[in-house]
């Protein structure tokens, strides 16, 4: 075995060989090697503290984290590193079994003791049962904890991470004690309870009611609150992400529209931008309805000025506020704009709906944004000198109902995003009239896509589009609750176009193939460097997509993977380091993925690899990134014998590490040379390999 010393000696040696930008870059720009898994969670509104000696655990924002008041050290729990799940409604300390009792809103159980062993229990959360299976508090006596249910109440010895007996009383139980030798069950709906320890508490007959319920609201220990005053895990404010966007190095976040059907609190609808990776930027949120006389609401869509990534403005259920480095200084609503709220009558409760669930800033750093459910207004747009100008449609007023005076416009109108041909694309996600549209700012016209015809001339019945986006070729994806669409440049502005859903053969020996992702609720999509579409979707997780559109590569649920949840509401991907960030209903998480934006040129301070040098300890796969498109990628000795080649994936390439034979190199400094697919002149690089 190499000695530590031997190997410290080994990666100077190299840092010197390499050069230090070449190792500024590799450390500071590419910390996660490809394939790893990172959460991204909030731990800001404390719910529960539970005393463990010297250890203080504290459930905030539904997760976990620990306050050790020794080291004053403070460490997070999710699924990415010990718990099973996600979602956190209740914990308590058990100082008999010395563990933690963590009971998920989906029921499921971890138990974690102070070494951070973590003990799953999912015997109830897998149980099929016709009973609420709702858990409303967990009470510890010796080694047990009874656990509140919608029907009655669970005993769970915490010693041998086993359900010991389950007592169906019948009735909900809001939270049950001990007094003595009697166990007493409260309930909202019922009254109180109690049993002998001694009876069966298995025979409901051997309960009896004692009384009428006593209402006991849990509250914080402000002893407790003021030990962990001090404990910052730091992260986002809270977990709500269905609106995601990558822009000049940053990831822009809002609660987005998907989120709507949660409850929020004000800190909730906070506009929260991660600056650095693990520094968030909070915008102002405290105060603004007090500033502007009207709610504060579901913020759905946030536009960036493409000349100040500071300057940003956000669409909401209420009118649209503008924010300048974070803070809030101008709110935009049916008295200073033309935004037309959902009922004319401004005394209204209605005038609370102003429904901007569309926003962007074009490449000049105009405003466009949408405004669903008004009397005569759709598109409208804000220029940079400040002026408001109304491009409106027919087609887009065409949403009417028995309660409405007069036709609306469209209920939904979201997910714009310009193309490459400066074309503002969005859509309408609402069962009534769920519909594509193009709009040419240039020269002020709009197309509409209100039925969807596949290759094979079926008429397809859509009730909902969630999305649009365009690859690298230009074509544009929808995303819809059939599965994607592809409208292709051919077919683009055609009379009656066709939206293809492309076929993947089943290569069993047969002409047969199946359309790709059919019958998948696709809510969101992305494409990487390498021309990959990633779909998110509604309760099935994230598939990735070959360049082709063909292979799928990979399948992420919450299952097989490191995913907080199958229920996919937006994402984003950074094209320098290949992140692909993931807005879920349980909070934002990522995976770093092999595909990274491809470079206009190859140079020597552009192309570089990562880890870089390889350590003995490390076997994950080697990045070079910074390459051209479909560039040629060689890695040879330093006497030029060829270990590896390729083509690289959008502007990385992957290498394992190992020879053309599958053999782990030996210890060294490898050449990386380049090449453009035309076959021009690259660069090289150079990677240090230490075992």
């Amino acid at each position: 075995m190499m000695h530590h010393r031997t190997i410290t000696l080994l990666c100077l040696l190299a840092m010197q060989i390499l050069g230090s930008t070449t190792l500024w870059n590799a450390y500071t720009c590419h910390a996660a090697s490809v394939g790893t898994w990172k959460a991204y969670m909030a731990y800001s509104n404390i719910k529960e503290i539970e005393q463990a000696g010297n250890i203080y655990y504290v459930l905030a924002s539904d997760n976990l984290y620990a306050y050790n008041t020794q080291d004053e050290s403070v460490t997070t729990y999710h699924k990415m590193n010990f718990l099973s799940d996600c979602g956190i409604d209740h914990i308590a300390w058990n100082p008999a079994s010395k563990r933690l009792v963590i009971v998920y809103a989906n029921q499921n159980i971890d138990l974690i003791d102070r070494s951070n062993n973590v003990y799953n229990v999912s015997a109830y959360h897998q149980k099929s049962l016709t009973d609420d299976k709702t858990i409303f508090d967990i009470y510890i006596y010796q080694q047990y904890a009874f656990i509140s249910t919608g029907f009655g109440i669970l005993k769970l010895n915490t010693a041998t991470a086993e359900i010991s007996d389950s007592y169906n009383l019948g009735f909900q139980v809001n939270y049950c004690y001990i007094e003595g030798n009697r166990i007493y069950a409260q309930s909202q709906t019922n009254g109180c309870y109690a049993a002998n320890l001694t009876d069966n508490l298995l025979d409901k007959s051997n309960w009896t009611r004692t009384g009428s319920y006593t209402s006991h609201t849990k509250t914080l220990d402000p002893l407790l609150t003021e030990a962990v005053a001090n404990a910052n895990p730091g992260g986002p404010m809270h977990n709500h992400f269905g609106f995601l966007k990558f822009h000049n190095g940053m990831l822009y976040t809002c609660r987005g529209w998907d989120s709507g059907n949660r409850s929020e609190t004000t800190s909730e609808v906070a506009i929260q931008v991660m600056t650095a990776p693990d520094e968030w930027q909070i915008y102002q949120h405290e105060g603004i309805s007090e500033q502007t006389g009207r709610g504060y609401f579901n913020m759905s869509a946030l536009a960036i000025d493409a000349r100040d990534p500071n300057h940003v403005f956000a669409g909401s259920r209420n009118g649209v506020y503008e924010f300048q480095d974070g803070k809030f200084t101008t709110y935009f609503n049916n008295e200073n704009s033309p935004i037309q709220i959902f009922n004319m009558q401004s005394d209204s409760p209605a005038a609370d709906y102003q429904m901007i669930t569309g926003a962007i800033c074009d490449g000049e750093g105009n405003l466009w944004i949408l405004n669903s459910l008004a009397e005569s207004q759709s598109i409208i747009e804000f220029t940079t000198n400040r002026q408001w100008v109304s491009h409106n449609f027919p087609e887009l007023i065409s949403y009417s109902a028995s309660n409405y005076p007069v036709d609306r416009s469209l209920p939904m109108l979201k997910g714009m995003f310009i193309d490459s041909r400066q074309l503002l694309w969005f859509v309408n996600d609402h069962w009534y009239t769920p519909s594509l549209y193009c709009y040419n700012p240039t020269t002020n016209e709009l197309t509409s896509y209100t039925s969807f015809t596949n290759e094979d001339g079926t008429t397809l019945t859509i009730n909902n589009i969630h999305g649009v986006a365009e690859d690298l070729q230009g074509n544009i994806w929808v995303c819809t609750n059939l599965g994607p669409l592809m409208l292709t440049t051919d077919e683009m502005f055609q009379p009656n176009p066709v939206f293809e859903q492309v076929k993947v053969p089943r290569n069993d020996g047969t002409d047969y193939a199946d359309y790709l992702l059919s019958g998948v609720d696709i809510t969101c999509m992305a494409i990487d460097g390498g021309g990959r579409k990633w779909f998110g979707t509604n309760g099935n997780g994230i598939y990735l997509i070959s360049a082709d559109n063909i292979t799928q590569l990979q399948h992420f649920t919450a299952e097989n993977s490191q995913l907080l949840s199958n229920n996919i509401e937006a994402l984003a991907i950074d094209g320098t380091t290949g992140e692909v960030f993931m807005g879920t209903d349980h909070g934002l998480c990522s995976y770093m993925s092999d595909a990274t934006n491809t470079a206009e040129s190859m140079s020597k301070s552009s192309v570089y690899a990562y880890p870089n040098p390889v350590r003995p300890d490390y076997s994950g796969p080697i990045t070079v990134v910074g390459l051209s498109l479909d560039a040629d990628v060689k890695i040879v000795t330093a006497s030029g014998t060829l270990v590896a080649q390729g083509r690289s994936n959008g502007g990385s390439f992957i290498w394992d590490g190992c020879d053309l034979k599958g053999n782990r190199v030996a210890s060294g400094v490898y050449m990386v040379e380049t090449a453009t697919s035309s076959g021009g002149k690259g660069t090289v690089c150079k990677i240090a390999v230490v075992n």
